[in-house]
């Protein structure tokens, strides 16, 4: 197996698959209504704010490894949910589903993962494998942000 589909592999486990730390990105946001998703808990950020920074973050990396030199963002994409709606719950889970998809197209591409993109000093390899590390990060505050919410929901 090369590279790139090891990186395939690994993304794809993470997201909704069979990983070795157990837990799935999409596993751990199903059954979460909007009001949950978009509670913030002892000046956390909220799930759907983890989410839209995740999936911004990957919208920029794919941009940043195809070439585009993108500063980041003052507000690293934490941003308040504008309107909180199952719809629009439901539309962001799409979004980062569909992060995942483009990320995913992108490994199955012939690319050199030893060269760094424009402006880089991170060989796409190390960027790439940055993401894994991101999500698994942000997925720990995920699991977290749910016990709290079950436990101030259930009174314990």
């Amino acid at each position: 197996m090369n590279e790139n589909n090891r990186l395939k592999k690994l993304l794809a486990d993470h997201f909704d698959g069979e990983p070795w730390i157990e837990v799935q990105i999409l596993a751990s946001l199903q059954g979460l209504t909007a009001r949950d998703a978009a509670k913030n808990i002892q000046g956390l950020n909220s799930i759907w704010q983890i989410v839209h920074h995740m999936r911004c973050w990957r919208e920029t990396l794919l941009r940043r490894l195809q070439g585009e030199q993108i500063p980041s963002p003052d507000n690293n994409y934490f941003e308040a949910i504008p309107v909180v709606s199952e719809k629009h719950w439901m539309e962001a889970l799409e979004k980062l589903t569909r992060s995942q998809q483009a990320l995913l197209h992108y490994l199955s591409t012939d690319i050199d993962m030893d060269e760094k993109p424009p402006g880089s000093v991170y060989s796409r390899y190390e960027l790439l494998q940055g993401v894994l590390q991101h999500d698994a990060y942000h997925l720990g505050q995920v699991i977290l942000i749910r016990k709290l919410l079950l436990n101030r929901n259930t009174g314990k």
